[in-house]
């Protein structure tokens, strides 16, 4: 995949505060429609915790409305936000000297936040070794043969382990790197309907395209 696409280098924005609110809008919608709505949040100059704190819930659905379920995404922002300023003060710095596992199980206290954006905050805002599971990686590794089970922290498991062994060096970047590289395999080749031709993978898939019975294709 590296030799395929190159370095992703992900994830993009401008301040680890911004890889949050990403993570949470990104959720059930493409990251060209959060885009958007990061953009219209920073044309009102309100990415930072007490700017966000501050909008009341109806200018704030307006601003990330193409995000999607933008008043649920709202209130999941506003949910966040509310434990960032009570717990840490608003500061991601004071944030990321948590232990990993201890503050993982404060993300998934928070309503609306689940495993998948609980990991992607703890791997590319906060800089630590905990690797994300998305739809894209059990649909690839399904095929490939790789994994044969839905269960989101077995995967995970599987995957840091295995990527851990590879290199103990580089574990956090590595982690960046799989996860950009999946997703934009998944995107490019490994979609719902596959085009196995160009996949760079296709030598080596034992599944292609088979519809399974967790419904991942």
């Amino acid at each position: 995949m590296l030799n395929a696409f190159g370095k992703q280098n992900w994830w993009p924005a401008d301040s680890p505060f911004e890889v949050i609110i990403g993570a949470i809008l990104t959720q059930q919608t493409s990251w060209k429609n959060v885009e958007k709505a990061i953009s219209n949040l920073k044309n009102k100059k309100e990415v930072n915790p007490e700017s966000i704190n501050n909008l009341d819930s109806e200018e704030l659905e307006s601003l990330i409305k193409p995000s999607g379920f933008y008043r649920i995404k709202a209130k999941r922002l506003k949910n966040f936000i509310t434990y960032f300023i009570k717990t840490y003060n608003g500061k991601v710095k004071t944030m990321s000297e948590v232990d990993s596992m201890n503050l993982r199980k404060e993300l998934l206290n928070i309503k609306g936040i689940g495993k998948e954006t609980a990991d992607s905050i703890l791997l590319y805002a906060l800089n630590k070794d905990i690797f994300v599971v998305d739809n894209y990686t059990k649909r690839i590794f399904y095929r490939l043969g790789v994994i044969e089970t839905n269960d989101y922290e077995q995967i995970r498991e599987i995957f840091e382990a295995g990527l851990k062994e590879q290199d103990k060096n580089n574990t956090i970047y590595n982690f960046k790197e799989m996860h950009a590289l999946t997703v934009e395999l998944g995107k490019t080749y490994c979609r719902k309907n596959p085009i196995c031709i160009k996949c760079p993978l296709v030598s080596m898939c034992k599944k292609k395209g088979v519809k399974n019975e967790y419904g991942w294709n």
